[in-house]
């Protein structure tokens, strides 16, 4: 499974996205330092911070931006491996080779979770780690809200980005369904502001209920994309 998994990033030129990620990164850290030492959310007539409610911490906006950032990432990553591949019929080269199709898909797959989850946590980590670095020497205008000391803070960063990942899998499907590239991205937006919207005074940002119940649907998603597949295309 392994040697499958390389052998996607090498076919893929996976070096691109690489540096897609750390241009991701980049941005997002510069954002973040903006946001945080240099008042862009400041009112200009008042310089108190503005900003929009449960965004009052820069922990809280990190793993908005980044999460948002990465979840769509993955989508075009699932996109470029998997959907386009269906779609223009080049997969069928690989199966023919004297290996199951299931298991070229979960190579797939695998080797796209593991590219994001690791380019998303060490995003994350970077970011976290310059907020910190630069605390003594500029005025904070939102407060950091996490302590990189405590080993709660590697936990939840470490969950959040393996659900923000797993979440690929729902936009993989539906784009897989409809031979849509677009169709993937357009999904993980949706998801996005499933996940992170507002009803009236009630916010589901920060509810538990609603990722378990997207990770359990990623799942069914990520099943449904294998289910059968030694079957499809046979005449």
């Amino acid at each position: 499974m392994w040697k499958l998994i390389k052998l996607e990033w090498k076919k893929n030129r996976v070096s691109q996205y690489v540096l897609g990620a750390v241009i991701i990164t980049t941005l997002l850290g510069i954002f973040m330092f903006a946001q945080c030492y240099l008042g862009i959310a400041n009112d200009s007539s008042t310089g108190v911070p503005d900003t929009a409610p449960g965004m009052e911490t820069m922990a809280l906006q990190i793993e908005l931006f980044t999460n948002l950032s990465f979840l769509v990432f993955t989508a075009a990553m699932m996109s470029s491996f998997i959907i386009t591949p269906n779609k223009n019929k080049t997969m069928n080269l690989m199966f023919s080779y004297p290996i199951k199709r299931q298991k070229i898909i979960i190579s797939q797959m695998l080797s796209v979770w593991l590219f994001c989850f690791a380019a998303l946590l060490t995003s994350k980590l970077l970011i976290y780690s310059v907020l910190v670095a630069l605390k003594g020497s500029f005025t904070q205008s939102f407060s950091l809200g996490y302590n990189m000391g405590n080993i709660s803070f590697y936990v939840q960063i470490i969950l959040n980005s393996v659900v923000t990942v797993t979440l690929g899998f729902i936009p993989l499907f539906i784009g897989k369904s409809m031979k849509s590239s677009k169709a993937a991205i357009i999904t993980a937006f949706l998801l996005f502001v499933v996940m992170n919207g507002t009803v009236g005074d009630f916010s589901l940002r920060g509810n538990v209920i609603v990722p378990m119940f997207l990770v359990i649907a990623s799942l069914v998603c990520g099943y449904l994309s294998l289910y059968k597949v030694e079957m499809r295309d046979l005449k």
